[in-house]
């Protein structure tokens, strides 16, 4: 009757809290609020990495043949990339198996951008897994969807899991395997599926092993029994794997090269700073000491010769945020405030540093598509010696794939080719691949897109012969400027005078003279060939296109176009590649 009097409520609700509904939040309210974060996280995340994507040039060796694979595997084609970008049969399966669920190859502009997109959705799927392990750690709200941000807009995040790396498939199922084994009311079936999940890790990428000792710390504090079962699982799983199975299933790592860490982390340096304060405060805190000790053999991995950074790091990325989250947490508890404005701060000036890095390109056009399409419109179905990348862009364009040969067949000499492809620096192919040295000691350019060189093979080194072509061309060019019965745009007179037009098309300008006024309104650039070197071998005229068209449709043998349309107001001529030696009459100054 005392406590009565005083006012405390007889139904033991506190008094800041206003009795019935209208006062509290349903479990349903506090689930419905839960999905609405996480849907706008995933939202946020999907919507960067896709504004971010970039060009769909492969960034490093590893990418280009983890592309190239998939593809290979999706069509049941062979296909043999080089060793040193490692090895991963399943990884290759699970994107192959996306690519042909999705149809991402005939929906996509480009090969590595239909596999783009699975890793895109392993990015997904890794920030949900973050959700529910952190909620599943005790972090409240504010800390998981903070630590999902970080993953989402982080530069470093945005430039890492734009790649087809399979570490970013392998931290997915490492980290479904982490939240199956963190279950409070696990039953055996839990278990053998988290089992299941940290084997599919491990055979996507040997460096998810160090995420196994977290998994039995975890398992141990819950039931040694259970763990004594989860570790018999495993071992028979990976026994099976790396023994009978290895030609199957045993992966290895791509070597080590660039980027390195130093070029990941001036991405963004607080999520160096931040990740090394957690991994070590982390270890001070009973529930995440698991997790910081798979984060800290992981970081420990960077400084073993031959590891690749990017994988370690792909696998290292979802993590952090993690500790982080439990950590503040931990640290703060009702200080919520200031701990979250000092961070926000960091977070930010790390970041206005880090966005211009990987900022979404305004030029989307990509060198691989340009050689690509040249090859199509003046090589079609030649012998090609080719690098990963250029196999996979070219193959997902119904290029006969036996008629495509990678580097590595050219041991001890390269298989007999027409053409080669490659956006990689000779010098390091050649290293790699010694047989290619014959190859490119024969290799003339013809045509240039960015980083891609498309060149013609089996031809002799340039020589006198090459010069005077060059001088012949100039000078029967500047006669053609000369003619009173040819006019020309300034434009088209300055390829003249430089000695860039094809001399099949200065031959036949001059003809049409004979016969009537000719306008040359332009020579077009042939796209990829003017940085190699080539003549303009298209020419665009304006008035008489009648007979203009009539002239040159009826050319024959060396002469002949291999088209003459209507465009632009007047008739445009092609003529093909290579015109033979000798048509002009050379030319030696007095």
């Amino acid at each position: 009757m005392a406590q009565h009097s005083r006012g405390t409520p007889v139904s033991g609700r506190s008094p800041a809290t206003p009795p019935g509904p209208a006062g509290t939040r349903s479990p349903a309210a506090h689930r419905l609020l839960s999905l609405d974060v996480v849907l706008a996280l995933l939202a946020l995340a999907g919507g960067l990495r896709v504004l971010y994507s970039g060009a769909a040039t492969p960034l490093l060796p590893a990418e280009a043949a983890n592309v190239a694979h998939a593809y290979a595997l999706g069509h049941l084609t062979p296909f043999t990339g080089a060793d040193d970008a490692g090895a991963s049969p399943f990884g290759w399966a699970q994107l192959a198996a996306y690519t042909m669920v999705s149809g991402a190859f005939g929906r996509s502009g480009t090969a590595v951008a239909a596999v783009r997109e699975a890793v895109l959705a392993a990015a997904l799927a890794g920030a949900l897994l973050l959700w529910f392990l952190a909620r599943r750690l005790g972090c409240p709200r504010w800390a998981s969807a903070a630590a999902v941000l970080l993953l989402a807009a982080s530069p470093l995040a945005l430039g890492l899991q734009r790649l087809v790396v399979v570490e970013h498939l392998a931290v997915g199922w490492a980290l479904g395997g982490l939240l199956l084994v963190t279950r409070p009311d696990a039953r055996i079936r839990h278990d053998a599926l988290a089992a299941l999940c940290l084997l599919a890790a491990v055979l996507t990428s040997p460096l998810a092993l160090v995420f196994l000792p977290a998994a039995g710390w975890l398992l141990i504090r819950r039931s040694p029994v259970r763990a004594a079962l989860v570790a018999v699982l495993l071992n028979l799983g990976l026994g099976i794997a790396f023994g009978p199975a290895a030609g199957l299933l045993r992966p290895h790592l791509a070597a080590a090269g660039r980027p390195t860490v130093a070029d990941w982390v001036a991405l963004d340096p607080a999520w160096a700073v931040l990740s090394t304060v957690a991994l070590v405060a982390a270890m001070g805190v009973r529930s995440l000491r698991p997790f910081a000790l798979a984060g800290l053999l992981l970081a420990a991995t960077l400084v073993v010769p031959g590891v690749p950074d990017t994988a370690v790091l792909a696998l290292l990325l979802p993590l952090t945020p993690l500790l982080l989250a439990g950590v503040v947490r931990a640290v703060t508890r009702q200080r919520v405030a200031p701990a979250a404005v000092v961070l926000v701060v960091v977070v930010a000036a790390s970041w206005s540093h880090g966005y211009p890095a990987p900022r979404p390109a305004t030029d989307r056009s990509d060198p691989l598509v340009g050689a690509r399409d040249w090859l199509r419109a003046n090589a079609s179905g030649a012998r090609l010696l080719v690098d990963d990348a250029a196999w996979a862009e070219l193959a997902g364009v119904g290029w006969p794939t036996g008629m495509l040969a990678t580097p590595a067949a050219c041991e001890p000499a390269c298989p007999p080719a027409e053409w080669a492809v490659f956006g990689e620096d000779r010098d390091e192919l050649q290293h790699r691949h010694p047989g290619l040295a014959r190859v490119f000691a024969t290799a003339q350019p013809t045509a240039v897109f960015g980083t891609v060189t498309v060149s013609r093979l089996g031809v002799p080194p340039d020589g006198p012969a090459a010069a005077s072509e060059a001088s012949a061309r100039a000078h029967a060019g500047a006669a053609l400027v000369d003619s009173t019965r040819i006019t020309l745009t300034p434009e088209a007179a300055a390829v003249l005078y430089a000695g860039n037009a094809d001399p099949r098309l200065i031959a036949t300008i001059a003809a049409l003279a004979t016969r009537q006024p000719v306008r040359v309104a332009a020579f077009p650039e042939v796209p990829g060939e003017d940085p190699a070197g080539q003549p303009r071998r298209r020419v665009l005229l304006t008035g008489g296109e009648d007979g203009a068209a009539a002239f040159y449709g009826g050319q024959r043998d060396l002469f002949r176009p291999s088209s003459v349309t209507r465009a632009d107001g007047g008739v445009l001529v092609t003529y093909p590649l290579f015109a033979p030696p000798g048509l002009l009459v050379p030319f030696s100054s007095p």
